[in-house]
């Protein structure tokens, strides 16, 4: 019998395995929830998801013989789960209309949808055959299962390892935008449907927020936002709001298209660390039925920190600033489940990343900034400076970043220009600060005047108005080439450029 050797805070020596466990399996901790993490002769190091204050050595250990793992169901959309999918609040039972979309007789492959249920009145569950089986339709019983020729019973829920990518047919390439409706990402740093990007930023410069807007502005279909390690009343915060705002496209509360992930930094390290593999592979799975999903994670650095206990609970040799030396790993392994691709049963999906980075102080140069960019397409860095003068979203555009080529082309030279005078700007104002503004040049002195106006009627975004807080690509064009011609107009086209 396997059993308690000894207790590290959440990480949990088990004697005596037998040789039964395997690293990633569930196992049973006199209670607790735990996960094998590492495995050597005769014993198991085990990371428990709950408060171990009450585990002593001798206490059982009992094996389940299965992954970490969630179960999908209809009941997802619209509440609230802990890292490793354990619901925060009780779910009523509901009895579902299931849409048998099979009959008997039909062969079903892997990844086909064989049921809907209307889960929300903005989104509908698709329930698909998991991957790796098939088989022919024999039986459809009265509840909605459907029994398959093997004997394999096929039901509305499905289970699925967390830290398994979900197979796909094929990737495809990243051409379509993810209209959030903020000019300055949409127009100089925008961000494809299955593509990564990363909001660094430190307190107070607005990354709750900006994740706030691009949660219920942008055009994905569903969003799962991960609190991961955010102190619990930024977290109350965030609740709270999701709960009052309304989905501007449907006039639906936006829970209606909303899955919450709440592991706030006093709850387990070990479950913070497991939450934003719960998110991605919840969102997978609506990406595997045909729907475009948006991942707030927020914040990655607190499940870098999560990261870096857990490995120096294990006495593993730390790299730079204490973390693993496998923190650049885990973060694209993370990012790497991003995609727009073609599912198993031949619809179109695609799941978003966008996370926050917290880094101390504002160091963008601290291990998790660092490893993040070198595995990610879209970089938004906000600027303190920026935030403080009260200049939201605060972006910082000389800082940021997108890689991504979706600009039209009838307006990629405006988009340059445009962004010519903001980078001439910095300059000018070095040279003025030297010399006095007064000494500027004409030329200089429109192209400040035009940078200003740039700034002040375009890049900044007033969240709270109703007409200013979003702004359709298609009018963010329009009102840019507007800016740029009236300024050329009242200077007679006299710029430094």
């Amino acid at each position: 019998m396997a059993e308690v050797h000894g207790i590290n805070g959440p990480v949990v020596i088990v004697s005596g395995p037998g040789g039964h466990f395997f690293v990633s399996e569930i196992v049973n901790v006199a209670g607790l929830v735990g996960e094998v993490i590492s495995l050597s002769p005769g014993a198991a190091t085990v990371q428990v998801y709950e408060n171990t204050a009450g585990l002593r050595p001798g206490m059982e250990v009992t094996s389940t013989g299965k992954p970490m793992s969630i179960t999908m169901r209809p009941g997802i959309i619209g509440n609230i789960f802990d890292g490793i999918m354990r619901p925060l609040a009780e779910i009523a039972p509901q009895t579902w209309d299931v849409k048998i979309l099979a009959e008997v007789g039909d062969m079903l492959t892997e990844g086909q949808i064989f049921a809907e249920v209307a889960e929300t009145p903005l989104i509908t569950y698709k329930a698909t055959v998991p991957p790796g089986m098939q088989g022919v339709v024999a039986k459809i019983s009265p509840d909605g299962g459907i029994t398959l020729s093997d004997d394999t019973v096929l039901t509305l829920s499905q289970t699925w390892a967390i830290r398994v990518p979900r197979p796909i047919k094929s990737r495809n390439p990243l051409t379509t935008t993810l209209i959030t409706g903020q000019r300055i990402i949409d127009t100089f740093f925008p961000i494809a449907k299955g593509g990564v990007a990363a909001i660094p930023g430190s307190f107070g410069t607005g990354k709750t927020m900006t994740q706030h807007q691009l949660a219920k502005w942008c055009d994905a279909d569903i969003i799962v936002y991960i609190g991961c390690g955010e102190r619990g009343n930024e977290m109350t915060e965030v609740l709270e709001d999701f709960a009052k705002l309304k989905d501007p496209r449907s006039g639906q509360p936006l829970l209606n298209r909303t899955v919450l992930i709440a592991n706030t930094s006093d709850m387990p390290v070990a479950a913070r660390e497991a939450s934003i593999y719960t998110g991605i592979t919840v969102a997978e799975c609506y990406r595997d039925m045909g729907y475009h999903v948006a991942v707030m994670a927020d914040s990655t650095s607190r499940w870098a920190e999560a990261l870096r206990e857990m490995s120096g609970r294990l006495q593993e040799i730390p790299a730079e600033e204490g973390y693993p030396a496998y923190l650049g790993a885990r973060i694209s392994a993370f990012y790497g489940r991003a995609g727009h691709v073609t599912n198993l049963n031949g619809t179109q999906g695609s799941v978003t990343i966008i996370g926050a980075i917290s880094p101390q102080g504002g160091d963008f140069s601290e291990p998790v900034t660092q490893n993040t960019k070198r595995c990610i397409s879209c970089y938004w860095a906000l600027d303190r400076r920026l935030a403080y003068a009260r200049h939201f979203p605060a972006i910082d555009w000389m800082e940021s970043y997108s890689n991504y080529d979706l600009t039209p082309p009838q307006y990629k030279e405006l988009v340059q220009k445009a962004m010519l005078v903001l980078q001439e700007e910095k300059a000018l104002l070095e040279i003025g600060q030297l010399v006095g503004f007064n000494d500027l040049s004409a030329e200089q002195q429109n192209t400040l005047a035009l940078a200003k106006d740039l700034r002040e009627n375009f890049l900044q975004q007033n969240a709270t108005d109703p007409v200013d807080t979003y702004m359709h690509p298609t009018e963010q064009f329009s009102l840019l080439t507007k800016i740029m011609d009236e300024s050329r107009e009242a200077c007679g086209g006299n710029f430094s450029l």
